[in-house]
């Protein structure tokens, strides 16, 4: 098998034949309340999302990631603190994503992480090791830069920029995500009224 590297991030997934299809992915929790807030929503509109953990928010919060596999959502490794794994080396890289793992699993110890995702999407070694810890590497197609909210409104016009089959970048964590969990709750009704439908990757 090649060795993985840029071409083989996950930025789209797989079109679908009968509708237009989006992932929505959210990075740097769990944080409460948002997160919280954010899978009553799923919940609700019956959406699976990809939630992108940093390791000592799941020791922080580990009922939240409880909730969030027990809710059917996909997991994936943010690493453990956030840090840029691009200026590690790839001994280190392996250290933090593996003691990243050993968090989520000693919260959920079946649930599978077939994910990373790399802080700032910085990723030197990390696409490789990732990859022998048995990951695939989750990139994405539009970003809406959620992490400086600038309003429920203009977060809603950013998300209008996702593509059929995209990945989108969004956070429940890291600091008030409210304008993002606000944004979402109009996304996801206004996509669905337009023919789409919400997936992860496989």
């Amino acid at each position: 098998m090649d060795t993985p590297g840029l071409a083989d991030v996950i930025r789209y997934v797989d079109p679908d034949p009968a509708a237009p299809t989006a992932v929505l992915t959210f990075d740097d929790g769990p944080n409460p309340p948002d997160t919280v807030t954010l899978l009553d929503l799923l919940a609700r509109e019956q959406v699976t999302a990809v939630f992108c953990l940093v390791g000592q928010q799941v020791e922080a919060h580990p009922d939240v990631v409880r909730r969030i596999v027990a809710d059917g959502h996909v997991l994936a490794n943010h690493s453990f603190r956030h840090d840029n794994l691009s200026q590690l080396t790839p001994d280190a890289v392996r250290a933090d994503l593996t003691r990243t793992l050993d968090a989520i699993h000693a919260v959920v110890p079946d649930a599978p992480v077939p994910f990373f995702r790399a802080p700032f999407g910085h990723y030197g070694h990390a696409i490789v090791v990732a990859a022998e810890l048995g990951m695939r590497t989750l990139d994405w197609q539009l970003a809406v830069e959620d992490w400086v909210p600038p309003g429920v409104d203009e977060l809603v016009r950013r998300l209008g920029g996702v593509e059929p089959g995209g990945v989108v970048l969004l956070h429940d964590g890291g600091g008030d995500r409210s304008q993002t969990v606000a944004a979402v709750a109009r996304l996801i009704p206004r996509l669905r009224a337009e023919g789409w439908a919400f997936t992860v990757p496989r």
